[in-house]
């Protein structure tokens, strides 16, 4: 492909002096576990968040599964979250004999459906995951009423919008995501606005408590090495990936208003062409562009990707086939028809590159061919 969905090599290109000194410290001092430059970005992380408590881990999947962890459910337990995502939200609840209740999203822009979540909630409910899909918020401030009323924890999966701001309806007050609900928690893959070389992961909270238990459950279950007083894992994020990020941390605000500019570029391309609907962005949200998103009105999908490919330009789907009707997923509760805006944005949204490697010229050179496609 000429035009990748991420530029990660000319991204590095740009900071390699930087990365590649901190790189090489490391290997001097052998500090692979638990050096200097974790706890360096665990205080940053901190203070760019503005939350009291910063758990790195081994992945974002591993966050997920940690965060559960450490309400002290119990197998049968039910977690509300959305159809719509990748298979990580779900596979961890499943994976700790918890049962995930699955939720339609909102048409126009992918999150969590607040209603639906409220109808979904029965006497075993106890905690909901909303995703901030492709880098926007979720309706935060409804879920957190549904929450408090049912007194049900919000674990917010913000894998794709860290750095995306939160402007809390009432007081005004901004928060960043992942830091709205009990717990957040993020994913450091490669491809991410904060991405590592390798993979990550980190979770947030303003619970002392909750932190504490975090901290015992990623490594092993340890206060005291070799004194295990919980069941854990080990999650890790090691001291070079560290490194990396606390690097790309400071950088961070600057990739999202360049993939915020490229947005914007993206939708003047589009906005007199009535067969593509281009991202919303709530009025309480930022968006940070994890994924530049398309819904498709009577456009042959597959042979507009394909066209593309032929011109060297790099599309995706996100997500082809929703969580209830994955093989691994297939339950007696849902049925094809059940999630009826989930199972229409499947079949008609298509994402194009987005990232901080764009220039208009490219940008006009993408739009140009989906053009050239959709209007012929």
């Amino acid at each position: 492909m000429k035009y990748n969905m991420v530029d990660l090599v000319g991204q590095y290109n740009r900071i390699k002096p930087e990365v590649d000194e901190a790189v090489l410290k490391i290997m001097s001092e052998a500090s692979f576990i638990n050096g200097p430059s974790v706890r360096s970005l665990q205080a940053n992380l901190e203070s760019y968040l503005g939350v009291k408590h910063v758990i790195p881990c081994a992945n974002g999947t591993d966050a997920l599964q940690v965060a559960l962890m450490a309400l002290n459910l119990k197998p049968g337990d039910e977690v509300i979250t959305t159809s719509f995502t990748f298979i990580a939200t779900a596979e961890v609840i499943a994976l700790l004999n918890l049962t995930p209740v699955l939720v339609d999203v909102e048409a126009d822009t992918f999150n969590i459906n607040p209603k639906a979540v409220e109808a979904a909630i029965t006497d075993k409910t106890k905690a909901i995951i909303p995703v901030h899909l492709f880098g926007q918020c979720s309706d935060m401030h409804a879920i957190n009423e549904i929450a408090e009323k049912n007194n049900l924890y919000v674990i917010e999966d913000t894998a794709q919008a860290i750095g995306a701001d939160f402007k809390c309806p009432e007081s005004g007050e901004i928060k960043k995501a992942g830091t709205i609900g009990h717990i957040g928690c993020t994913s450091f893959f490669p491809s991410k606005n904060l991405g590592a070389y390798g993979d990550g992961g980190a979770i947030f909270t303003n619970d002392d408590e909750l932190a504490e238990k975090m901290r015992v459950v990623v490594n092993h279950g340890m206060k005291i090495r070799y004194y295990h007083d919980e069941v854990g894992i080990n999650s890790r994020l090691d001291s070079i990936q560290a490194a990396i990020l606390d690097i790309k941390l400071r950088y961070l605000d600057e990739y999202g208003k360049a993939r915020q500019e490229a947005a914007n570029f993206y939708n003047r391309a589009f906005s007199n062409c009535t067969k593509i609907t281009t991202p919303k962005i709530s009025d309480f949200t930022t968006h940070v562009f994890h994924q530049y998103t398309l819904v498709l009105n009577d456009i042959d999908r597959e042979g507009l990707m394909k066209h593309l490919a032929e011109k060297g330009i790099a599309s995706a789907i996100y997500y082809p086939v929703p969580l209830h009707l994955q093989k691994a997923y297939l339950d007696p509760r849902y049925n094809e028809g059940d999630f009826p805006v989930t199972e229409m944005l499947s079949k008609l949204v298509m994402s194009l590159p987005i990232h901080t490697e764009l220039t208009p010229e490219i940008q006009k050179e993408i739009t140009e061919a989906v053009l050239e496609f959709v209007e012929k």
